[in-house]
């Protein structure tokens, strides 16, 4: 193999930061498309998901590090698993020769931009360090300056041998790599993948559980498992060949594994995925559903979109489901699967379709286990959660229909409504919940049916909120006033403390002082009645809200 410092005049460059972020992210962030504009260094501490580059796409992991080069194209997706933590620096690079300077823009390792660094936590250290580090002064700056040409050259040293040196991790990674091309053999065993990362097995498996979160079995079994789905119905070979042919040297303990993971033995599988479609979730799984489910499971908070479809679902979780008690009255039974999610609820249904509008992915591993599972994003708008039904449920039509009726009543509410509101007039929803602590609502709840075209706009923090897509915010009732718009809709939670908290701030001299409360434009509601955005609540809405109005 050439020695890649060939390509790289490193005796004559020389490194300056100019800056070190710590990016603290939540589950399902994405940074957007940028370009990094001098050579920039991501370390990642915590969370999993995707680098897109110019190039390809790379999965980071934590005590990961990858090295871009200026105008490089890149875009991070953190995933469901943990919130993101990732140190970003940027850096210039200058190379001196012959008493001239000038800026060096090319690859730091030729031909790859994943960087080693073993041990990570060394390296973790100088990155706080330099992070947590205070530069008051030029000697500051100088210092500083010197602890980053220390962790360059940490970098460099296992980066540019002619032999880079594997990290643990990379070496755990290889042998996942072999697993999915060699899953069939029957010789893997958890002492074998140890040897191939050079790893005592004590070490390997609790690395291999961090990056997967599995153990190296159970994550080969769920390989031989989803392969043998795709032979069961592609093609009409027996049972026992399937199993060999995945790995499996026994067809009946194949046949316990596949039933155990799937709830189904492998013949009722492919009979019922026979009369199935496969389609895409909005966390990013690929999930083949019955084509017509009968006993579907709903956990979330838009209970009432299929009730606007027509639907009947066999389960849902109380409190927060359900549009209570406006539903209740018109639907049959639905069984409560409880809150939080009770699996044995939930079996007991024998559901052929769960919806489950959480992106919390190792809640989502345990919960497809009963049935096919798709993630739903609840906090999305009316229209978008309506098509998106539709098309799982094979109500594409019907959605359609009831989105043209509902916003042609809404526009239709508004517009007999415009001798009641001002034009520009803003609103605000509040609540006190879970105790003492004060919340605006976003585009969750009774909000999302007040701001419209031709109704009420949101204050700009409430406009942000709904930009970003936040269902609610807790705030300080410092900050109330920045929030508070033209009226206020208070919403009063069943719980007692909440209750009480409510009206303490409505007594309170801040809340007097508040242009809603002194021109009488506040309005108090209880929350369990009508704190929902569902599809069935919104219709209900659009005949309660015009009578609410015309009071005042």
């Amino acid at each position: 193999m050439p020695d890649q410092r060939s390509s790289v005049p490193l005796q004559s460059l020389c490194f300056h930061l100019k800056d070190i972020e710590l990016l603290d992210m939540p589950v399902g962030w994405t940074s957007g498309s940028q370009t990094a504009v001098l050579h920039t260094l991501l370390v990642f501490a915590r969370g999993s998901g995707c680098l897109h580059t110019d190039r390809r796409m790379l999965r980071f992991s934590p005590e990961q590090c990858y090295l871009l080069s200026p105008d490089m194209p890149f875009r991070l997706e953190n995933e469901y698993d943990e919130a993101l933590r990732c140190y970003r620096m940027t850096f210039q690079v200058i190379e001196v020769s012959d008493r001239q300077y000038s800026p060096y823009a090319g690859e730091l390792f030729p031909g790859r931009i994943e960087a080693a660094a073993y041990p990570f936590s060394r390296l973790l250290r100088m990155i706080q360090s330099l992070h947590t580090g205070g530069v008051d002064t030029e000697a500051d700056g100088v210092q500083r300056n010197i602890r980053f040409q220390e962790l360059m050259g940490f970098l460099l040293e296992q980066n540019l041998q002619a032999e880079p040196t594997l990290t643990p991790v990379q070496a755990v990674k290889n042998t996942i790599r072999y697993m999915h091309d060699h899953y069939m053999h029957q010789h893997i065993t958890v002492q074998y993948l140890a040897q191939l990362a050079h790893l005592t097995t004590w070490r390997y498996t609790p690395i291999f559980q961090r990056i997967t979160g599995k153990k190296p079995l159970h994550y080969l079994t769920e390989l031989r498992i989803n392969r043998s789905k795709e032979l069961l119905l592609h093609t009409q070979e027996p049972l026992r060949h399937i199993a060999h042919e995945v790995g499996f040297a026994d067809e009946y303990y194949f046949n316990r594994r596949f039933r155990h993971i799937t709830g189904l033995t492998p013949k009722q599988y492919a009979r019922q995925m026979k009369r199935s479609k496969r389609i895409r979730d909005w966390t990013g799984h690929e999930v083949d559903i019955p084509a017509s489910p009968e006993r579907i499971v709903y956990y979330g908070e838009t209970f009432g979109d299929l009730l606007a479809l027509g639907i009947q679902p066999v389960g849902s979780d109380n409190p927060g489901s359900a549009p209570r008690p406006l539903a209740q009255e018109t639907l049959p039974q639905v069984h409560d699967i409880g809150y939080p999610f009770n699996a044995d609820k939930t079996m007991a249904l024998k559901p052929d379709l769960i919806i489950f509008a959480n992106a919390d992915e190792k809640q989502y591993r345990w919960v497809s286990k009963i049935a096919p599972t798709v993630t739903f994003n609840s906090y999305a708008p009316l229209e978008q959660r309506m098509q998106v039904l539709g098309r799982m449920l094979g109500r594409k039509s019907e959605a359609q229909r009831w989105l043209d009726a509902y916003g042609a009543k809404a526009q239709a509410m508004w517009s007999r409504m415009q001798g009641h509101i001002r034009p520009g007039e803003t609103a605000s929803v509040l609540i006190y919940d879970r105790g003492g602590r004060l919340f605006v609502m976003g585009v969750a709840g009774l909000s999302s049916s007040l701001y419209h075209p031709s109704g009420f706009k949101p204050t700009e923090p409430v406009g942000l909120m709904l930009a970003d897509g936040l269902g609610y915010a807790e705030i300080s009732p410092r900050r109330l006033h920045e929030y508070a718009g033209d009226r206020i809709f208070m919403l009063l939670s069943a719980e007692p403390a909440s209750r009480q908290a409510a009206a303490s701030m409505m007594e309170s001299p801040l809340w007097r002082s508040l242009p809603a409360a002194q021109s009488g434009q506040v309005y108090v509601i209880e929350a369990e009645k009508w704190n929902y955005g569902d599809a069935f609540t919104r219709e209900q809405l659009l005949e309660w809200l015009p009578r609410l109005l015309s009071r005042t």
